[in-house]
């Protein structure tokens, strides 16, 4: 590729569907958060401006705790000081995940903490692996807790209540502790925090004074005194250290110091020799050879917050004299592997990828083509625009067959969710057989559908996803017809017995049957039929009726039904609603339907 216009090819796409949205916006997400510098892989300062517009327009119709999900999501890597500028001023969740996402250079969070909101520089305060002169940035800023005071009421300002009533609580040391007035007392809802929490401790110590000889020893808090309320512990992601010739770590981070100094850094088998030598660890090897250690893996124990598995990477020490000193180096937590995909999905990648490759000459033909034809450099002859015009329409449904081969792609790997909603069946369908009809019906040829009589069946799709499944399907048939050549086509709801009832009750699928043409009957297998249209006039897609059919069935079955061949008929069926089926039943899985379709046949 000799440019990038991956930015350009993701803002053409329409997105209608939530699915579709969300998706668009992992795709600006990835794409802006590898931009380390403003416009260091394209000069086209509009195309950005319209990429952080769009993130707006998809930012008010995504949740924010959806969007903070995807930003979240370890499939992509925060680089952009602009994209994290930006996120940090949407609502405080996705602000608070993207600047603990974000892995910038010092110069860039120099240069990103002064114009962060005084909000978002508080989400900084969590991370524990910014360099020393951003945290020390952060502190001239004024940036110390997380956390604000209670704020004061209106009311209380011009209202100021009396403070409640103290009496003198002995402490150990002699002096007085003073405390509220007793429990129960309707000024509890006035006093601050601390005074409530004094009150409640001096509850504490009256019930145990009262009672001496059933105090515990070691008593825990009282019951108001939730241990909820507790910090959880930390895991500790990182930390430097240093260890001397032994092996024993006798440096480390004042946060981490307490939990690790006197530790080992080696076993003390290995610094003595003992056992066989293809049972030490690469830790220990290159410990007792001198050597810099690099991405060894260890496991340290003790308190929870560095307990558990680490990486090390270290170099070793040496004194004027040559003497080992000992390691001076870092711990680190190992990077999670992501789980390995199924050959299916690697394929699928493949063949996207290859796709986006193809996608770049062809849209570049399609862009001169257009420029000879609407003359936009100069006068051209007409022979030559009706030429760049045919060129141009071939170019649009070349790209609108890759855009099919990475649907089919995307939706038989599972990476694409088909969108779901309410949609009419029988309106649709209705509504497409007497498109074909107009185009089909001089030649005596069509579909003849029988919708339910005065019935509309609500299936659980997106209605333009619908009217896309079956313009495919009933185009590829109604194509494939001769002259004179009429294909019977109904809609029904399926019915399976329930023997408990001892009557026909839905089971939740809609059954759509159409006749097969003539032309697909002798075809074997009709999912990878070759069959082209036999009239110009229809033409239900570049790859042929096989292809079509294929997609067909991939979108209904990423619906939650399928579609099949039954003899000399194809059969479509996808899962109603909950109302259009009954009360008691509920849209059902493929298996489902496939066992229903089996029972009426």
């Amino acid at each position: 590729m000799f440019f990038d216009d991956r930015l350009a090819t993701v803002l053409r796409q329409r997105v209608s569907s939530e699915a579709g949205r969300r998706t668009q916006f992992r795709q600006l997400l990835d794409i802006l958060g590898n931009r380390r510098r403003p416009g260091n892989d394209t000069g086209d300062d509009s195309l950005l401006a319209a990429a952080w517009l769009r993130m707006d327009a998809l930012a008010d119709t995504i949740p924010a705790e959806e969007r903070a999900q995807i930003v979240r999501e370890p499939g992509w890597r925060l680089r952009s000081a602009e994209l994290a500028a930006h996120l940090a001023d949407f609502e405080p969740a996705v602000a608070s995940a993207a600047l603990n996402k974000a892995e910038l250079a010092p110069e860039d969070w120099h240069a990103l903490i002064p114009r962060l909101p005084i909000r978002a520089r508080g989400f900084l305060r969590l991370r524990r692996d910014l360099p020393l002169d951003v945290t020390a940035l952060l502190e001239r800023l004024g940036i110390h807790d997380r956390g604000l005071p209670r704020p004061v009421k209106a009311t209380e300002k011009e209202n100021p209540e009396p403070p409640p009533r103290a009496t003198p609580e002995p402490q150990p040391d002699g002096t007085a502790l003073p405390t509220t007035i007793p429990e129960g007392s309707d000024t509890d809802s006035g006093r601050s925090e601390i005074s409530a929490l004094v009150d409640r401790i001096a509850r504490f110590r009256r019930k145990r004074e009262a009672s001496p000889h059933d105090t515990d020893p070691a008593p825990s808090l009282p019951l108001d005194l939730p241990d909820e309320q507790r910090p959880a512990e930390r895991k500790v992601a990182a930390f430097g250290f240093a260890a001397d010739s032994a092996g024993r770590i006798e440096w480390a981070e004042p946060e981490i110091a307490p939990m690790v100094i006197g530790g080992r850094l080696v076993r003390r088998k290995a610094l003595l020799g003992a056992g066989p030598a293809g049972g030490a660890s690469p830790l220990e090897r290159a410990f007792a050879r001198r050597q810099p250690i690099s991405h060894a893996a260890t496991e340290l124990s003790g308190a929870p917050a560095i307990a558990g598995e680490w990486v090390v990477d270290a170099r070793p020490r040496f004194t004027d004299d040559g003497v080992f000193a000992g390691y001076i180096g870092r711990f680190r937590r190992p990077v999670e592997i992501p789980q390995r995909r199924s050959p299916a999905s690697r394929e699928a990648d493949r063949i996207r990828q290859l796709l986006h490759e193809l996608r770049t000459p062809v849209t570049a033909v399609q862009g001169y083509a257009e420029v000879i034809q609407q003359q936009l450099f100069g006068p051209a002859p007409n022979e030559y625009r009706a030429l760049a015009a045919s060129i141009a329409a071939d170019a649009a449904r070349i790209l609108a067959g890759f855009g099919e081969l990475d649907r089919l792609a995307r939706l038989e790997s599972s990476a694409q969710e088909i969108a779901r909603g309410r949609a009419d069946l029988a309106a649709i369908a209705t509504r497409t057989a007497n498109q074909l009809a107009q185009v089909l019906g001089p030649r005596l040829s069509g579909i003849d559908f029988d919708p339910p009589a005065d019935r509309p069946v609500f299936v659980t799709l997106d209605p333009d996803e619908l009217e896309a499944l079956i313009w495919r399907l009933l185009a590829t048939l109604g194509g494939g017809c001769a002259a004179g050549e009429m294909l019977a086509a109904s809609l029904v709801p399926a019915f399976a017995h329930d023997a408990r009832a001892g009557e026909q009750r839905p089971v939740g699928i809609a059954r759509l049957t159409c006749e097969i043409p003539a032309q697909l009957l002798s075809e074997e297998n009709i999912f990878s039929a070759e069959a082209r249209p036999v009239g110009s006039a229809i033409n239900a897609g570049l790859f042929g009726a096989g292809f079509a059919l294929r997609l067909a069935r991939a979108e209904a079955r990423a619906a939650g039904g399928d579609l099949v061949r039954r003899e000399e008929e194809i059969v479509l069926t996808l899962p109603l609603l909950a109302d259009e089926a009954g009360e008691e039943s509920a849209p059902c899985s493929p298996d489902a339907a496939g066992d229903a379709s089996k029972n009426l046949s």
